[in-house]
């Protein structure tokens, strides 16, 4: 998982579903891109959203750390940074990232709940090679992404 990925497809969360009455799978329409750093100590995440793929700074990125479980092809993580244009940062208290995603609808209501509860979100991983990976997120949604070249940060 290591290096850049670009969100493509999402079925959203399983409230997200519910509220879009049969509609499971959609292309997702903003460039959101995922980077995973394996080989820091310890690991780390981004996640950033984009104007268009051109972009060289992220609209909105989310930072943090990230722990791969193996056995349950498990990825837990903690978003503990903000960056607004590039420009502005914030550190996150302890699970205003998950409060946050869940007031945008970029992530799930489920991840507050798992908070409260000492616990991380996490993915669920299905499938990865050098070109695509598919996982299941804490609130249910499935997602699709293809490798890409990382944006600036």
């Amino acid at each position: 998982l290591n290096g850049a990925w670009r969100l493509v497809f999402t079925t959203g969360t399983l409230d997200t579903q519910a509220k879009l009455s049969g509609n499971k799978v959609n292309y997702f329409p903003i460039t959101a891109v995922q980077e995973f750093d394996t080989q820091s100590q310890p690991m780390r995440i981004s996640n950033g959203i984009y104007l268009d793929e051109a972009a060289r700074s992220a609209l909105v990125r989310f930072t943090g750390d990230f722990q791969w479980l193996l056995p349950q092809r498990k990825l837990e993580f903690d978003f503990d940074n903000i960056a607004l244009g590039g420009r502005l940062k914030f550190d996150l208290p302890k699970g205003k990232a998950a409060e946050l995603g869940a007031a945008s609808g970029l992530g799930s209501k489920g991840n507050v709940n798992l908070e409260k509860q000492g616990k991380k979100p996490f993915f669920l991983w299905s499938y990865a090679d050098d070109s695509i990976a598919t996982a299941r997120g804490g609130g249910g949604g499935i997602a699709l992404w293809t490798r890409t070249v990382a944006p600036m940060a």
